[in-house]
């Protein structure tokens, strides 16, 4: 590659300065829209389950049964928004959507208990939901079982005069995450995925922007190299998202309570590097597609899909069919979701993260690369 020319590059950055200075849809995209679909996603996207609609049909009407209904009643799982006289209210309550389970305790449910006789409870579930069904039924399952421990701990008082000593006891210990919010290990994630979107997108129409627009016969005229060319069209749009970068990460700690752990040196740097390669994708794109519709569409279709499907940004990779586990190597996003959550959640360096920084180094001198090599200076 020639040495390249300072001024030249720097006349070129310079049109593209002005050029996203003067149009504001351009501006809305680079700044409003990556906070926008943060805040969104960020509000909206949750893993945490919380006050789930239940109904309780309690046959019993005893000071036992009240007692179990005081335990979903007190948990925060669980929010008791029903309570129907019949079996056909039950269903009824269900598949109107009212309900997303219903407790059922039995006629001879107080008798049963006093009599430290076993008794079964029923609970139905709305299953259109597999994943929430199976937390919530989890949820459930855990308040009857340390109902029935409390019973037979009383039991065993009553008739030995003395207190029961479980054999086990378990304590657990959430290292990370204390408060197991989901939003701390949504939000790093969410930026990786948002920056490579926008990113992409921003510089996915510049080079067929000057096709459609019939400049791009101007600029093959001038002695500009290609390298010139795409480094200059890089630079407003590297500035801009660098901008985006530090919004991201205050919306995350002041919006979201998401605290950093890590060095920040450590994350502008590799976010810089991710950057670089996303934005060269997005040239890489412009320079194929020729029309800034087919290159949008492009972008959108190589950047987000993948990043939000296959990075374990939202689905664990290990859960995923092994053939579409090797894909993921392929995606850049899944280094950089890597990146964001060790240095967000768990504080850790390069000692620990080397080589997703390798990757990420690599990802963006191909893609620069490759953006560079695709643009002729000819017209076709």
């Amino acid at each position: 590659m020639s040495a390249l020319n300072l001024r030249r590059l720097k006349a070129v950055a310079r049109k593209e300065f002005l050029h996203v200075l003067r149009d504001p849809r351009a501006l809305g995209i680079a700044i409003l829209l990556p906070m926008i679909m943060l805040m969104i996603f960020g509000y909206a996207l949750t893993l945490d389950l919380d006050r789930v609609p239940l109904a309780v049909f309690d046959q019993s009407r005893t000071p036992q049964s009240r007692e179990l209904v005081g335990r979903f009643e007190g948990s925060h799982y669980f929010s008791v928004v029903a309570r129907p006289e019949s079996n056909r209210e039950v269903e009824a309550a269900i598949d109107q959507g009212q309900v997303m389970m219903a407790l059922v305790i039995p006629v001879d449910f107080g008798r049963r208990v006093a009599a430290g006789r076993t008794v079964q409870v029923q609970m139905l579930a709305d299953g259109s939901d597999a994943n929430t069904t199976t937390l919530a039924l989890g949820y459930a399952e855990t308040i009857v079982r340390t109902y029935s421990q409390a019973l037979l701990v009383e039991k065993v008082r009553r008739l030995t005069g003395g207190p029961l000593a479980l054999p086990l006891e378990l304590r657990p210990r959430a290292w990370f995450n204390a408060d197991m919010e989901s939003k701390v290990f949504i939000v790093p994630g969410l930026i990786a995925v948002i920056m490579m979107l926008i990113a992409a997108l921003l510089t996915s129409l510049t080079v067929a922007r000057e096709w459609e627009t019939g400049t791009m016969e101007q600029l093959i005229s001038t002695p500009v190299r290609s390298s010139e060319l795409i480094l200059g069209k890089l630079a407003p749009y590297f500035a801009i998202g660098m901008v985006d970068m530090l919004l991201s990460v205050l919306a995350g700690r002041f919006l979201f309570d998401v605290p950093i752990r890590g060095s920040l040196v450590l994350l502008f740097s590799v976010s810089a590097v991710y950057l670089v390669g996303a934005l060269s994708l997005g040239i890489l794109i412009s320079t194929l597609a020729r029309t800034q519709l087919l290159a949008s569409q492009a972008a959108f279709v190589a950047t987000f899909l993948p990043a939000f499907l296959l990075s374990g940004f939202m689905f664990d990779i290990g859960n995923m069919p092994k053939v579409l586990q090797g894909v993921t190597y392929l995606i850049p996003a899944r280094y950089f979701v890597t990146i964001l959550r060790g240095l967000y959640l768990k504080g850790t360096g390069v000692a620990q993260l080397w080589p997703e920084c390798l990757l990420m180094v690599g990802f963006g001198a191909l893609m620069l690369l490759l953006a560079i090599r695709s643009f002729k200076k000819r017209l076709d």
